[in-house]
């Protein structure tokens, strides 16, 4: 039986749909940031051409560094916990949106945030029969509500050469600890294995 048109038409559908969402959060963060630093950079630079008659190239960029360091800093306090906390709640309740909003956020978070995700780096055996191992990091040692068997855990492998990686549920025999710095190890697996590893650092704590 012959492919109907519909089903191709599906299928484009579905790509096109999965092709924004991986280009989505960045293209959405480089965009803003774009934007901001075009606008703080003109208008404080007419600014301080009209009051000293000079301009300062590059100026958007230490404002605009300095505004989200201000933004980072205020969003810690207390005063600001309740709006956050409000964005959050519109955001994730928006279809589609909130694939992208909470993903990113998570992702964030695992590198930055207080509950960071990628101090375990490890090494992983990817086939018991074949010499062939990958560098990864740990991200959930207890699977079982997904209803997935104790002895298996999850790990995300980095590619290299960009920022992106796969997630693999794999034996927790498979997995060996590697006693270097969680930032080291991330450096080396995206450099492709170029940058060179600092053998005195241990292993970051969560």
């Amino acid at each position: 039986m012959q492919p109907k048109f519909s089903d191709y038409s599906k299928k484009l559908l579905n790509y096109f749909l999965q092709g924004l969402l991986y280009i989505t959060p960045l293209g959405a963060t480089v965009l803003i940031i774009y934007l901001t630093f075009n606008y703080i950079d003109t208008r404080a630079n007419d600014l301080l051409d009209s009051i000293l008659s000079i301009r300062i190239p590059g100026l958007g960029v230490l404002l605009t560094l300095t505004i989200i360091t201000i933004i980072g800093y205020f969003g810690k306090s207390i005063l600001a916990k309740p709006l956050v906390s409000l964005v959050d709640a519109i955001m994730e309740k928006v279809p589609f949106i909130k694939i992208i909003y909470t993903s990113t956020k998570d992702f964030m978070s695992a590198f930055v945030g207080q509950k960071k995700k990628f101090t375990e780096a490890v090494l992983v055996q990817m086939n018991k029969d074949a010499e062939i191992y990958k560098l990864g990091f740990i991200t959930q040692k207890d699977l079982t509500m997904l209803g997935i068997k104790e002895d298996l855990i999850a790990v995300y492998l980095p590619h290299s050469y960009n920022f992106s990686g796969n997630l693999f549920i794999v034996p927790a025999g498979n997995v060996t600890h590697i006693n270097a710095s969680s930032t080291e190890i991330m450096k080396f697996i995206v450099s492709g294995g170029i940058t060179e590893i600092n053998k005195t650092h241990e292993n970051e704590e969560a």
